[in-house]
This record gives C-alpha cells, sequence and structure tokens, in this order.
C-alpha cells in the first residue's frame, strides 16, 4: 500500500488571474462557510485546478483510495486543530 506521508508536497502553477479568482473563492468560503460560485470563472478556475491535481496525484486511481483519502483527511484535522 502507497501511503503518502504529510510531508509529501503537491506543486501546482496557477495565473495571477485563477490565483485571485480563487483567492476570492476561499476567502468567501472562510467568512460565510458556504461554497458558492458567483460567477462563470470560479467554475473555470476550480476546473483548471483539478486538471494538475489529476496528473500528479497517484491516490485517486488506487484501490485503497477512499482510506488513503481518510489518512489525509486525519492529517490535515490533526494538525488543524
Amino acid at each position: 500500500m502507497n501511503k503518502q506521508s504529510n510531508t509529501s508536497e503537491v506543486q501546482i502553477s496557477l495565473s495571477a488571474d485563477e490565483a485571485l479568482v480563487l483567492f476570492e473563492f476561499l476567502s468567501r468560503f472562510d467568512e460565510s462557510n458556504e461554497l458558492t460560485i458567483v460567477d462563470q470563472a470560479g467554475e473555470r478556475a476550480l476546473s483548471n485546478l483539478l486538471g494538475p491535481l489529476q496528473k500528479q496525484l497517484v491516490p485517486p486511481f488506487q484501490q485503497d483510495y477512499v482510506e488513503q483519502l481518510q489518512q489525509a483527511r486525519n492529517r490535515l484535522r490533526d494538525d488543524f486543530a
């Protein structure tokens, strides 16, 4: 089983426009605790973010994906607490 540690890194490049639109999207979520897309540009920025993640991440295509996802959630939750 391939377990990624919390020290693994994934690097993604964003255009300045994507970064600004995603910043606003995430800031609204941080303030309201609601994920709402108010403009088609937000959808595009999120879609553009998904592509590089699909290219770099291995776990979504492994049989134990659900387990790996839960472990990652637990690590992030523990880091935040």
